[in-house]
């Protein structure tokens, strides 16, 4: 486990994650993780998803910095996942935090989100994942707002869908 998520108090299971190229990964979640999940096969994440989208949810690619379509968004509302549609953040917990992505200081829910370890690129970090449908979401930091949780959940827009307050967002409801 890593020493980020075991401050966030996480516990460590092996689980696999639907229709990620490779083998499986180890999803460090708590325990009331999201029993809702969600398995397609590659052929069906291409068929539903944008180009763009699938190499972000699930090859696990990084949109360019300051490209997003949510990076510098402000609007009332809460973010779902663009694979599931899965509820996983509020716009009252986005900040800027200069990184060119959209930055939350914490999941919608608890169990809104998984994580992995990531050692990609000869890197050490917490990759956060969809907990519904194990899409890739981005990367998670202790680097955040001391005053809220001192974590910058750091998304790729290209993983999210927002939904402002004057629509189904108030009630949880999927469009």
């Amino acid at each position: 486990m890593c020493a980020a998520a075991a401050r966030r108090g996480r516990v460590a299971a092996d689980e696999p994650v639907a229709t990620t190229p490779g083998a499986q990964r180890q999803i460090l979640t708590d325990s009331s993780a999201m029993t809702n999940k969600l398995f397609k096969t590659d052929a069906e994440w291409k068929k539903e998803l944008t180009p763009e989208q699938y190499r972000v949810l699930r090859e696990k690619d990084t949109e360019r910095a300051f490209t997003g379509e949510y990076w510098n968004h402000h609007q009332p509302g809460i973010y779902r996942c663009a694979g599931c549609g899965a509820v996983l953040f509020a716009s009252d917990a986005k900040f800027d935090s200069g990184c060119g992505w959209p930055s939350f200081d914490k999941p919608m829910a608890a169990n809104a989100v998984g994580e992995a370890v990531d050692h990609s690129h000869l890197l050490h970090r917490t990759e956060v994942l969809c907990a519904r449908c194990g899409g890739h979401l981005g990367h998670v930091f202790d680097d955040g707002p001391k005053e809220t949780t001192g974590l910058r959940y750091c998304i790729n827009s290209a993983s999210l869908k927002f939904e402002g307050t004057n629509s189904a967002a108030t009630t949880g409801k999927k469009k």
